[in-house]
């Protein structure tokens, strides 16, 4: 990972005793263009104003036009600029701040000083690092004031020769842990031509990549000139310091991987998952309306509204399936063989949704899963179905996996036809991203199940055939991309 560089206004701003990182006088690095062959710097912005078109305003600006990554980006600086603007991400901090003033008492106005999303207050350390998720200013002074409830009155950025020597401590405690995990222990090593980072959650029960897997993804991007690094939740506010983003944790819409997603793309970052894809795969819904309307066959299927359950009974014969619209490894999927069932199931399904799936029932062995990326195929899988049982995946009744069904991996050049034709017809309804698409084969023909934006990538499945080459086709997609979006 490239170092920091600290870039002060006047260089009696860095006092004796701040730690020994590389500062630069602002005057020089905007006057220096041979900071321009530097490309991978990670630049801290420590001027003594960010206003608009100041020295500070100016080094973020060039450090953003020379491809460094800097804070705060010039993004952060206008969303600080105006409580009209700010106060838009003020809005998503509401729940946090109620949290942690839930119990205060006192004074009706309280400070909170953030150094690089740290503050002294160990109590106030969750809200804090939401904040400088949302503002990821080096320095931060944020106003909190009792009106009915705890807002955030002003959130404004602190300038290093302001810092009372009180709060030097303070200042080196943010600053040693914002770079820290960059900085520790460094090996001798080639220089990346660029950095990817991977979000997983290590506590995930069933993550779309398993340890080894993720491994294999860090081994096979240091073969091709990566610096993959593995990051989670916490994270968020470091995400513009990469150059691309693979999602390895699986997606929703009202989860923080879709945040991620949607940061990632606004950072003009490549991300696999986009947020278009997450959007459009994760609604069940939304997919069996896409197939209909592009003619792409798909098992009879009708949308089931919570004050319309009899209407299945017109369109499919028993048994029928029925799935939540953003269900995954075979959850919220249950086969109903009377109306009697039905209306059992959808009692606990309508709880979480005002819509529900209803397919008809195609027995298989197994179900076809074809990777796609950049509209082609690139592995494909037999998933076999749990013993006696009718999904891949069975769960008890408190929805935990008890079994699953075997696998078999094989050349795409051994897939039907039909099986690649239909699967790639879908995919490219979607986007041009890494998909999963599912499918049947049945002596009717060949039908698509859905479309998995966040397909699992796990060592020893999926990569049983192409075993290492399955990771370096997705990650020299991703280079090829940053290639492309910077003109290479």
């Amino acid at each position: 990972m490239s170092a920091h560089i600290i870039i002060v206004e006047n260089s009696k701003d860095w006092r004796q005793g701040f730690p020994g990182n590389i500062v630069i006088s602002a005057k020089d690095y905007i006057a220096q263009h041979d900071y321009l062959k530097l490309k991978n710097l990670k630049v801290i912005n420590l001027c003594r104003s960010y206003r608009y078109l100041s020295v500070g305003y100016y080094v973020s600006l060039l450090a953003e036009a020379r491809l460094h990554k800097v804070i705060p980006s010039v993004r952060t600086i206008l969303d600080l600029s105006s409580r009209s603007i700010y106060g838009l991400g003020i809005e998503d901090l509401d729940e946090p701040v109620q949290k942690s003033f839930a119990k205060r008492e006192g004074a009706d106005r309280f400070e909170l000083d953030i150094y690089f999303g740290i503050v002294e207050n160990e109590a106030l350390q969750d809200l804090a690092q939401e904040i400088f998720e949302v503002f990821p200013c080096p320095l931060l002074k944020v106003e909190f004031r009792l009106q009915g409830k705890w807002h955030i009155s002003r959130i404004s950025p602190v300038h290093i020769h302001t810092l009372e020597r009180s709060s030097d401590a303070h200042f080196i405690a943010g600053l040693n842990a914002y770079v820290t995990k960059r900085w520790q222990e460094p090996k001798p090593r080639t220089v990346a031509r660029y950095d990817l980072a991977i979000l997983y959650n290590p506590q995930e029960k069933y993550p779309p990549s398993n340890r080894r897997a993720l491994q294999n993804f860090v081994r096979a991007g240091k073969k091709l000139g990566l610096d993959v690094e593995l990051i989670g939740k916490k994270d968020y506010s470091r995400l513009a310091e990469y150059d691309a983003l693979l999602i390895r944790e699986t997606t929703a819409l009202n989860h923080y991987t879709y945040r991620f997603a949607r940061r990632a793309q606004t950072e003009g970052m490549i991300v696999i998952d986009d947020p278009d894809s997450i959007l459009k795969c994760t609604n069940k819904v939304y997919l069996a309306e896409l197939f209909k309307a592009h003619r792409i066959p798909i098992p009879r299927t009708v949308i089931v509204h919570k004050a319309q359950v009899e209407i299945l009974e017109a369109e499919l014969q028993y048994p029928v399936v029925l799935k939540i619209p953003d269900g995954s490894f075979s959850k919220g999927v249950v086969k109903a063989n009377n109306l009697n069932d039905v209306k059992e199931y959808t009692r606990t399904l309508f709880k979480d949704t005002d819509i529900v799936l209803a397919q008809e029932f195609l027995p298989t062995e197994f179900d076809w899963r074809i990777g796609i990326l950049n509209r082609v195929p690139i592995y494909a899988c037999q998933y076999f179905m749990s013993n006696q049982h009718w999904q891949i995946y069975k769960h008890n009744d408190a929805g935990q996996e008890i079994s699953s069904g075997d696998f078999r991996t094989l050349p795409v050049e051994e897939v039907p036809e039909s099986v690649l034709r239909i699967a790639k017809r879908a995919a490219n309804l979607i986007g041009d991203g890494l998909y999963g698409v599912d499918l049947k084969e049945t002596e009717r023909g060949t039908y698509i199940i859905e479309i998995n934006d966040n397909p699992n990538i796990d060592a020893g499945i999926e990569d049983a055939y192409l075993k290492g080459d399955l990771y370096r086709i997705i990650l020299e997609e991703i280079i090829h991309r940053l290639e492309k979006l910077r003109g290479k």
